[in-house]
């Protein structure tokens, strides 16, 4: 069932999504090349907890970190540990927050100094599709029209989109109904409506659609080695349009 938010629900994940925009923006702010993983973790912690908020994804479904930290060809679900970040690197920093009960979450990929201009445009093209999908989540609208976009967007730039793993629906839970893909057909799926929050998250590869998951049983890598990118917004369904809870 898809839940629909009160005007105090929203309220209380308006300020989950504060919350999960400072740990990334602090993140960014001591990013370099050297840290390693669990030190981003360790400030993802920090952070959260010093406003008085929980890390949502911290054992969830026995994830044992507050932060997956996903670093080059890992798509997702990287588990923080002595991995040292180097100059070249990309590391995608997936977190939220849990506040009052009610949840957030949200995803930035970070360049770890210079990048190579491949990967500098495929962070700039994923984060771009990010936000020409969030533009088609307005009332009235089908979600298909949100997960066409993302498809259509990357895949005229030559990407690989993930297939296997999909946005969400959040609220009291981290995870809720609609599954919201990066693939779709546009004038497909549910109608949006007011109240819903949902979380866009498109996952795409410079080449290939192609992942599977590590021995560790979490981190998801892509196939052929190359690198991949993820951003996320939790964003609220208005009659005025769409609402960034998550916005930097």
């Amino acid at each position: 069932m898809i839940s629909i938010k009160s005007k105090s629900d929203i309220e209380k994940m308006l300020e989950a999504g504060k919350i999960a925009a400072e740990a990334l923006n602090t993140v960014e702010a001591k990013l370099r090349p050297g840290m390693t993983t669990k030190d981003i973790d360790k400030i993802v912690h920090q952070v959260i907890v010093s406003h008085g908020a929980t890390p949502n994804f911290l054992g969830l479904y026995g994830f044992p970190a507050s932060a997956c930290v996903s670093v080059n060809e890992e798509v997702i679900h990287g588990i923080p540990g002595s991995r040292r970040l180097n100059e070249g690197d990309i590391v995608s920093v997936d977190l939220g927050a849990c506040y009052k009960g009610w949840n957030s979450d949200t995803c930035f990929t970070f360049p770890v100094g210079e990048v190579r201009p491949e990967i500098s445009q495929l962070l700039t093209d994923t984060n771009a599709s990010l936000y020409a999908a969030i533009e088609k989540a307005q009332v009235g609208a089908r979600l298909g029209d949100v997960s066409h976009t993302v498809e259509d967007y990357c895949r005229s730039r030559g990407y690989g989109i993930v297939m296997n793993y999909c946005g969400h629906g959040i609220g009291k839970e981290v995870h809720e109904e609609p599954e919201v893909p990066n693939h779709g057909k546009a004038g497909h799926g549910i109608r949006l409506v007011e109240g819903m929050t949902i979380c866009i998250e498109p996952m795409i590869n410079l080449k290939g659609d192609g992942v599977h998951v590590m021995p560790n049983q979490w981190t998801v890598v892509t196939d052929n080695g190359c690198w991949s990118a993820h951003f996320e917004h939790m964003v609220l369904i208005t009659a005025n349009g769409p609402v960034i809870m998550t916005k930097r």
